[in-house]
């Protein structure tokens, strides 16, 4: 608190004592001086102010005659353990007000607007929590990482990520991404190539600032990745939803007309299938004979214990049209924020540019203890460990939900770490939720993942959801899907 600075203005208008209780007041509402903390001296804040000592003492008295501080003989003044309720004093006076610029005018965009994806921030207090996208601590290799982390602040080290690189890369984690994790998916690439960045939703950002114009067409998939939607939305007014079938985008919907094509092609998302190699091969067919570009989306690539490997979309480009973007996100920590983007040589310098102008570069630090990760083995250690827990987490997934959801779950032959699931048609799959939640039970409702409207002019179904089981206990599942149909049958849904 002794640090908290605020200001009086001689010439305001309106008193000092005045001004001086109207700071206070707002900075406790504001949670900067906390309950049953110790207001500085009235000697001290009259020094910190420039005014009387006499002004502060009458300003802190009306504070505690409004229930706002409380006195202490022989002590001072401390803020209330319960203050006032109304925010009535903490209101600037009309003449502040009328000043106030005119916020919602002055947006070009309005991010806020979008539907998103919402989670509980307290997801880990419940028993059940199929939620997407959140990792299980317990299988992480804690020691491994604390090890990296450790040599990445050795002497040798050291200046790897100290140094100002401006917009270059730390080049041994570009190495490492070159060397073991692009081969895996059948993509080489040169240094120049590759861009490391904060998570995949920070590639799509770069792309669609670079390659997309308010009037340029965009396709996307639906369902899709509501994140993708809503930032190629905020950059084009031309966004077409297309839909997904058993083999995945449905290529002959596609524009006929030089446009840019968001895909999942590996696991899509949310569904889960697997865009069959015909497809792929229409879908580069696509974009050279349109003059389209694809971004490809490889969210989960290190997840595909089921089925047979299958190669990324990139590898199969002949002619560069294919931008490709990977997330460590799903096998480290989501919390971590490393992705990276290959692409042909000058869009990576185009996006390398523009990212220097966002953030110069991801942190050195983390940058420096992921390459180490990846060098040292510990990542391929993970991938099998994850590979081994998903897999039967899967196979409980899959047997509970035919067990107690029968016909349901459209699980995926690709492994990954959800489920896809559809409700009997007008079943509200956020009523579910909710009845779900209060059984100790999270799903995510999929209404959020569909456009609106959809490709052909359709409202938005209700009764698809997904459930992962990345972040919750194997021996956990049964219960949590056995829970899951009681809420359904209360809600009239079995």
């Amino acid at each position: 608190m002794r640090d908290t600075l605020i200001h009086v203005e001689r010439a305001e208008g309106v008193s000092l004592q005045a001004q001086i209780r109207e700071r206070l007041v707002s900075a406790i509402l504001a949670g900067q001086f906390r309950a049953g903390a110790a207001m500085p001296s009235t000697r001290a804040m009259a020094q910190r102010l420039g005014v009387s000592r006499n002004t502060v003492m009458l300003a802190y008295q009306a504070m505690a005659d409004d229930g706002w501080l409380a006195a202490r003989e022989r002590s001072g003044f401390y803020v209330s353990q319960t203050p006032p309720e109304t925010a009535a004093a903490a209101e600037p006076d009309a003449g502040h007000a009328a000043r106030r610029p005119d916020w919602a005018a002055r947006f070009h965009v309005a991010p806020t607007a979008q539907r998103n994806i919402v989670k509980p921030a307290d997801w880990r207090k419940y028993p059940y929590p199929f939620l997407y996208g959140q990792l299980d601590s317990d299988l992480f290799p804690l020691a491994a990482w604390r090890d990296c982390m450790r040599q990445s602040m050795a002497r040798k080290s050291f200046d790897a990520w100290t140094d100002d690189r401006f917009a270059e890369d730390d080049p041994m984690l570009v190495e490492q991404i070159r060397q073991r994790l692009l081969p895996r998916r059948g993509i080489t690439a040169r240094p120049d190539e590759v861009l490391v960045t904060l998570g995949a939703q920070n590639a799509l950002y770069l792309i669609a600032q670079l390659l997309v114009g308010r009037e340029t067409p965009v396709a996307i998939e639906n369902p899709g990745y509501a994140d993708a939607r809503n930032i190629l939305g905020l950059a084009s007014d031309r966004v077409t939803p297309i839909p997904v079938d058993a083999e995945g985008l449905v290529v002959d919907r596609l524009p006929r007309a030089p446009s840019l094509a968001f895909v999942t092609p590996s696991h899509q998302s949310p569904t889960s299938v697997t865009m069959s190699v015909a497809r792929r091969h229409a879908l580069l067919d696509w974009a050279e004979a349109h003059d389209g570009l694809v971004i490809e989306d490889d969210y989960e690539f290190e997840f595909n214990y089921r089925g047979q490997p299958t190669p990324a979309l990139k590898s199969m480009d002949r002619s560069d049209r294919v931008i490709y973007v990977g997330s460590l996100s799903k096998s480290l920590m989501p919390g971590l924020r490393m992705g990276f983007i290959v692409g042909p040589a000058e869009f990576v310098a185009e996006a390398r540019a523009l990212r220097r102008l966002m953030l110069r570069h991801p942190p050195g630090n983390n940058q420096r203890a992921v390459a180490l990760f990846l060098a040292l083995g510990a990542h391929d250690a993970l991938i099998g460990r994850l590979h081994r827990s998903f897999a039967g987490r899967w196979e409980a997934m899959h047997g509970a939900l035919d067990a107690h959801l029968p016909g349901w779950s459209q699980g995926a032959v690709f492994g990954g770490t959800c489920f896809w699931v559809r409700g009997p048609e007008g079943m509200d799959a956020a009523d579910l939720a909710a009845e779900a939640r209060a059984e100790g039970v999270l799903i995510e409702p999929g209404g959020v993942l569909f456009a609106d409207p959809g490709p052909d002019g359709e409202a938005r179904p209700t009764n698809f959801f997904r459930m992962a089981f990345s972040s919750i206990a194997e021996a956990r599942i049964p219960e949590g899907v056995e829970r899951l149909a009681l809420a359904a049958r209360r809600i009239g849904a079995l």
